[in-house]
C-alpha cells in the first residue's frame, strides 16, 4: 500500500504543467476522435443526402458567423497585456450582442435557403441551427484570458467535455432515427455544456451587463481578422454552396464527407498545434530573441515531411477505408477525397504560418494571402466546374490553398 502511494505521488509531480503541448495534443486526440465517431456512425446510418441537409444548415451558420467576426478573441490572446475586468465585460457584451444578431438573421433567412437549396420540409432543422451562434455568444470571454496565460489543461477539459456531448447525442438521436436533427442537437448540446463550463470553471467572470467602451485598442487588430474571416467565407464556404446549389444535397453530402474525413486526418493536426503555437508564439516574440522564428523553421520542416508521407499512404489506401468505415454507398468519394488529403495537408502547414504571423502582430499578411487564395479560386472555379463537376472545384480549392502557403511563405523568410 505505502509503495502505492509513493507511485501514485510520482506520477502526479509528473503530470505535464498546464502550459504544456501536451495537453493540446490529449485534447486534439480525443476530440478529432470523437469527431470522427459521430460523422462516421451518423454518415453510416444516414447516407450522403440526409449528412448534406445537415450541412446546409450548418453552412449557413458558418456564413453568418464569418461575415460578423468580431476577431476579438485573438486580440485579446495576442495583446500585450491582459484586458482588465471592465473590459472583459465589454468583450463579452459584443460577442453576445453579436450572436443574438446572428440567430435572428438565421432565422429570418430559414425559408429563403430551404427555398435556394432544394430542402423541402427542413425548415424547423434551418431554425433550429439558429441557436447555435446565439449559444456560442453568451460564452464567458474568460476562456480567451485562459488561452492567453496558455492554461491548456483547462481548455482541454472543457473541449473534451463538449466533444463527448456532442458525439454522444448525435449518436444517440441517429440510432432514434432523428435523421439529420441528430447532427445539430449534437453540437446544441456541446455549445450548452461549453458554455456553461466557460462561466462554472474559468476566471475572472465579467460583469453580467451591457458596456461598450474600453475595447479600442482591440480594433486596429481584430479588424484584420474580420477581413480575412470574410474573405475566408468565401474560400471555405463557396465550394459547398456551388456543390450544393449545382449539385443537390447528395452530392453535397459526399463533398463534405470526403472533405471531413481528410480533414480529420491531417488537417487537425495542424489546426490543433496552432491552438498552441499562437499563444506560444506570441510570448516567444514579446521576449524578442528570435525565438519565435527559429521554432517556426523547426516545426515547418517537420510537418512538411510528416504530411508528405500521410498523403501518399492516405492515396494508397483511400477506397479500403471509405469501405470500412462508411460502406459502398459512400464510394463515390473516394476520387474527392484523394484530392482533399493534399487539400487538407496544405491546410495544417497554412495553420502553422497563420498562428506564427498573428503571433507577431502581422495578420494582415494572413489576409492578403486569403485575397491571393481568393483570386485564384475565382479564375479557377468556373472551368473547372465546367469540365470535372465537383472533383473540378476541390482542385480549385487545392490551387487556390497553395497559392496562399507560397506567399506566406516568402512573406515570413523576406522578413528575417
Amino acid at each position: 500500500m505505502i509503495k502505492t502511494l509513493k507511485f501514485l505521488a510520482v506520477q502526479s509531480r509528473r503530470r505535464p504543467p498546464a502550459s504544456s503541448a501536451v495537453w493540446v495534443l490529449a485534447q486534439q486526440a480525443a476530440v478529432r476522435g470523437m469527431v470522427a465517431v459521430k460523422f462516421l456512425v451518423v454518415g453510416r446510418l444516414l447516407g450522403p443526402e440526409a449528412l448534406g441537409v445537415a450541412g446546409v444548415a450548418l453552412l449557413a451558420v458558418a456564413i453568418a458567423e464569418a461575415l460578423s467576426d468580431t476577431g476579438l478573441p485573438q486580440a485579446v490572446i495576442q495583446g500585450l497585456r491582459a484586458p482588465a475586468l471592465a473590459e472583459l465585460g465589454a468583450i463579452w457584451s459584443a460577442l453576445a450582442c453579436r450572436g443574438a444578431l446572428v440567430a435572428l438573421l438565421l432565422l429570418a433567412l430559414a425559408p429563403l435557403l430551404e427555398a435556394q437549396f432544394h430542402l423541402a420540409g427542413a425548415l424547423p432543422l434551418l431554425q433550429l441551427a439558429a441557436v447555435l451562434p446565439l449559444l456560442r455568444g453568451v460564452a464567458s470571454p474568460a476562456y480567451y484570458v485562459v488561452t492567453r496565460e496558455r492554461g491548456f489543461s483547462r481548455v482541454a477539459a472543457l473541449e473534451i467535455a463538449a466533444a463527448l456531448a456532442d458525439c454522444t447525442l448525435s449518436v444517440v438521436c441517429a440510432l432514434a432515427g432523428a435523421g439529420a436533427y441528430s447532427v445539430v442537437i449534437g453540437l446544441l448540446g456541446a455549445e450548452a455544456l461549453k458554455t456553461a463550463l466557460t462561466w462554472a470553471t474559468m476566471r475572472p467572470r465579467p460583469p453580467l451587463r451591457l458596456r461598450w467602451t474600453g475595447i479600442g485598442h482591440y480594433v486596429g487588430f481584430s479588424r484584420w481578422i474580420w477581413a480575412a474571416s470574410v474573405i475566408n467565407l468565401l474560400l471555405n464556404q463557396f465550394d459547398k454552396v456551388m456543390v450544393g446549389k449545382l449539385l443537390g444535397p447528395a452530392q453535397l453530402g459526399a463533398y463534405q464527407m470526403s472533405s471531413k474525413l481528410a480533414q480529420m486526418l491531417l488537417a487537425d493536426a495542424g489546426i490543433a498545434m496552432s491552438q498552441y503555437l499562437f499563444p506560444t508564439f506570441a510570448a516567444r516574440h514579446r521576449q524578442q530573441d528570435g525565438s519565435a522564428p527559429r521554432l517556426l523553421r523547426r516545426l515547418l520542416g517537420l510537418a512538411a515531411l510528416a504530411l508528405v508521407l500521410a498523403v501518399v499512404a492516405l492515396n494508397l489506401v483511400a477506397e479500403p477505408l471509405f469501405l470500412l468505415l462508411l460502406g459502398s454507398t459512400w464510394l463515390e468519394a473516394v476520387p474527392l477525397f484523394r484530392v482533399f488529403a493534399l487539400n487538407m495537408a496544405i491546410g495544417a502547414l497554412i495553420a502553422l504560418l497563420v498562428a506564427y504571423l498573428r503571433a507577431i502582430g502581422e495578420p494582415h499578411v494572413t489576409t492578403h494571402a486569403s485575397l491571393v487564395q481568393a483570386g485564384v479560386l475565382l479564375a479557377c472555379v468556373a472551368p473547372a466546374t465546367h469540365w470535372w463537376g465537383a472533383i473540378g472545384i476541390a482542385w480549385s480549392m487545392t490551387v487556390g490553398l497553395a497559392s496562399a502557403m507560397a506567399w506566406m511563405l516568402v512573406r515570413v523568410f523576406r522578413s528575417k
